[in-house]
């Protein structure tokens, strides 16, 4: 069994890296990937109600590869999905929404429970202790396990926690984001809730692999982020560029230094990198075995502080 980690303080026990198949293809190459992650030791796969093969300019779907690639061993898993993200009404978390996206993710999964239920985007017109509340008698009637918030400032996380404990912030946190260091993750210790980072290499730029902006396909969304365009993408490649030499002489690769540095960042953080190949999910899995020494975190830090990265997280600005 691979090293495991606590989502919480209600119990929830899951292995300390995920998997995250948002961009992963309805194919037989994404189940083969899931299953085999599962052989791995993995036991946190985590999606949305939203997620799809974008792409194909297709919004849902994911749920239902995921149910299908886990078929026959739910006792192995532990299933995190998400609601309350639409297209043309904004993020939502009313009880009335709430009630039917469960159903709906319910059935799409093909489960009789979800393990850990996020909401996806906190809702500005739907006060939070009303959401989780509701969130809180999907508990009781046995329809989700564990509750978790997304993209949630610190304010939201302590009313969100008070009226039902939460096992788990998702959120994106990598040595190119470390925005979450400000105000979330110093609440997230204090109340006993695990950090789950999604894009934890960076939306791929700490693997290493892009190199010019030519590497990104033509169709995809990363071409529209800030930080791979224009003097923004120079900068920031030569910072990958010092974390690659430093692996290197480790011995690792990018990646797997990016993830041995938020391993360390304290006990109760599981990222959740995605990929849609096999070969990458092993290279992710030999983060666990790296115990990065005070001096190995000094030059990590010296060469991506916080802020370093050029551009914001979204959009072209």
């Amino acid at each position: 069994m691979i090293q495991q980690r606590q989502l919480g303080s209600q119990g929830l026990q899951v292995s300390a890296i995920g998997l995250g198949v948002m961009m992963m293809p309805d194919n037989e190459e994404s189940v083969n990937t899931i299953q085999g992650a599962l052989d791995l030791g993995i036991t946190m796969f985590d999606t949305a109600d939203l997620y799809g093969d974008y792409t194909l300019g297709q919004f849902g779907g994911n749920e239902k590869l995921l149910g299908r690639a886990l078929r026959g061993r739910r006792d192995e898993t532990i299933v995190a999905t998400k609601f309350g993200v639409t297209h043309s009404q904004g993020p939502k978390g009313d009880p009335a929404y709430i009630k039917k996206s469960v159903d709906a993710s319910l059935y799409s999964l093909g489960l009789d429970h979800i393990d850990l239920y996020y909401q996806h985007r906190p809702d500005p017109h739907t006060p939070i202790e009303e959401t989780v509340g509701t969130l809180a008698d999907l508990v009781q009637q046995g329809k989700i396990r564990y509750i978790g918030l997304s993209e949630a400032p610190a304010d939201l996380i302590r009313r969100a926690h008070a009226v039902h404990p939460l096992s788990a912030v998702q959120t994106e946190y990598s040595l190119w984001s470390r925005e979450v260091e400000d105000d979330v993750l110093p609440v997230l210790r204090e109340l006993g809730i695990a950090l789950v980072p999604y894009s934890p290499l960076g939306r791929g730029f700490l693997t290493g692999q892009i190199k010019t902006f030519e590497d990104l396909p033509a169709d995809d969304y990363r071409r529209h982020y800030a930080r791979f365009q224009g003097e923004n993408f120079a900068k920031n490649v030569e910072i990958v560029s010092l974390i690659e030499q430093l692996a290197a002489q480790k011995g690792f690769t990018p990646a797997q230094l990016g993830l041995a540095w938020l391993l360390a960042q304290g006990e109760r953080i599981v990222p959740i990198p995605g990929t849609k190949r096999l070969d990458r999910v092993r290279e992710n899995l030999g983060a666990l075995e790296i115990k990065l020494t005070a001096e190995d975190l000094a030059e990590i830090e010296q060469i991506s502080p916080k802020g370093a990265a050029a551009g914001g997280r979204f959009g072209s600005f």
